[in-house]
């Protein structure tokens, strides 16, 4: 834009236009004409009142009428406006489900037992840890693969839990959360057209960051009740084309644990086949009928195996986002080249108070245990007596059930009637498949929440929800 010397400064020239609209013709009090004229007075050398002028004296024959000017004005808004956009591999995903669920639940004041993290706080030696870290000056970027005293913590613990040593210098990295050991394993190791065998339902996280690494997703279909592993159809699954298998034990939806036969089995394929495993087990401490078995101890295993975890689950601190990837040094290579690019490094005093939380005594998890065993039981019953049918869950927060009883087509219609008529929410499990018809029968409900509000959430669903 070109001004005159008499102008007034640029970055108030369109404000001294706007403010002199009180004097311009009666003809020109259409925004459309108006618009025209300053563009056009725009594209001179004239000084302002010359633009001024110019409005003043548009002839009549060439405005809209104000019907017309509106209507031009709306189509224009509607040329300039900025579109959505979202790269192709992405154009499949929308907001998650979770964000959803819990916008709802806010909008409706309903009780949120569908996103899974706890209405109460983390343990207090936890927090002081993390205070302490943070007044004793331990607030600048960490080194990239962790704080060294955490790096051996997680290596401590892994060995007391699973019986493998690890190097907490070239075999532990530190992540933003599980959900970024998700990323930086996937995309530090995955190739575009390399296949990924998922099991379903599955953490949406997973298929959208294999979309984003340009991978072939297949997907092996867990059924209810037990969820187990179809073995059959996981071996022809198997091609020459498969990079790695993805598992989730203990498994978020459904609260399936791998048995050891499983396992073995999937190890097995691994072997002969010569592909990576990616376990997520963010959810180990929470195994209420079965020990937790990773499949990295299991012989030959480990050198192909990225184990996955997290603090936020175990010690109630989600908002901390502390996860890890344990693996051998030459796949820890991949995805700490793909997390260096991610996120870097991640909180220090975090990392800090993180490494006090998990060389916590073994009372601590047993008693996590037993309180989750008590909410669980709440949430069960309660479900039961209310008419779902509900499938056992051996492990994480989470407690799959068939809604069909109440009459609804699918989870989507069910979950929103549940929101908006009854005032509790849980999470459709239909977007957890690659095709969503495998799910629409069933809905995922959280019992991470203190027992008074699960003794609300189940009295309001007896109160108002109906079989039919």
């Amino acid at each position: 834009m070109r001004l005159s010397p008499y102008s007034p400064n640029p970055s108030t020239h369109h404000e001294m236009f706007l403010s002199s609209y009180s004097i311009f013709s009666p003809s020109l009090r259409s925004p459309v004409a108006v618009f025209k004229c300053i563009r056009s007075s725009f594209n001179t050398t004239l000084p302002f009142s010359s633009a001024r002028a110019c409005a003043a004296m548009a002839p009549l024959s060439t405005v809209s009428t104000d019907k017309e000017a509106d209507q031009e004005l709306k189509y224009k808004e509607q040329a300039v406006s900025p579109q959505p956009q979202v790269a192709k591999r992405l154009e499949k995903f929308k907001t998650t489900i979770f964000t959803q669920m819990s916008n709802l639940a806010i909008k409706h004041g309903a009780i949120n037992l569908g996103q899974g993290f706890p209405n109460f706080d983390g343990p207090d030696f936890v927090k002081e840890a993390a205070i302490q870290a943070i007044i004793a000056g331990n607030n600048q970027y960490a080194r990239g693969y962790g704080v060294p005293v955490l790096n051996a913590a997680i290596a401590e613990r892994f060995k007391k839990d699973s019986g493998i040593e690890v190097d907490p210098e070239k075999e532990v990295t530190i992540t933003s959360g599980c959900t970024e050991a998700i990323a930086a394993t996937i995309l530090g190791l995955i190739n575009p057209g390399d296949e990924v065998i998922l099991f379903a339902p599955f953490y949406d996280s997973y298929e959208a960051t294999l979309s984003m690494a340009g991978a072939k997703v297949k997907s092996i279909t867990l059924c209810p009740p037990d969820f187990a592993v179809p073995l059959d159809l996981l071996k022809s699954a198997v091609t020459k084309e498969t990079r790695a298998i993805l598992i989730n034990t203990p498994h978020n939806p459904t609260g399936k644990m791998f048995t050891k036969n499983e396992l073995e089995f999937i190890a097995n394929l691994c072997i002969e086949n010569d592909v990576l495993v990616f376990t997520d087990e963010v959810y180990d401490k929470l195994a209420f009928e079965a020990e937790h078995i990773s499949i990295a101890s299991i012989p030959g295993m480990h050198e192909r195996t990225v184990t996955m975890n997290s603090l936020g689950k175990t010690f109630s601190l989600t908002g901390w986002k502390i996860g890890w990837a344990i693996a051998p040094s030459h796949l820890t290579w991949g995805l700490r080249q793909a997390h260096a690019f991610l996120t870097f490094a991640t909180s220090t005093p975090m990392q800090w108070a993180a490494s006090v939380a998990l060389r916590a005594p073994e009372s601590y998890y047993e008693e996590l245990r037993r309180d989750y065993n008590a909410k669980k039981a709440i949430l069960v019953d309660g479900l039961k007596e209310v008419g779902f049918i509900v499938y056992p869950s051996s492990g994480t927060y989470f407690v799959m059930v068939d809604h069909t009883p109440f009459g609804f087509p699918d989870d989507i219609s069910f979950c929103e009637h549940l929101i908006k008529e009854v005032g509790v929410v849980a999470i459709p499990t239909s977007v957890f498949y690659l095709n969503p018809e495998e799910g629409k029968n069933l809905v995922r409900f959280t019992f991470c929440k203190d027992e008074g509000t699960l003794k609300a959430a189940v009295e309001r669903m007896k109160e108002k929800l109906k079989r039919k």
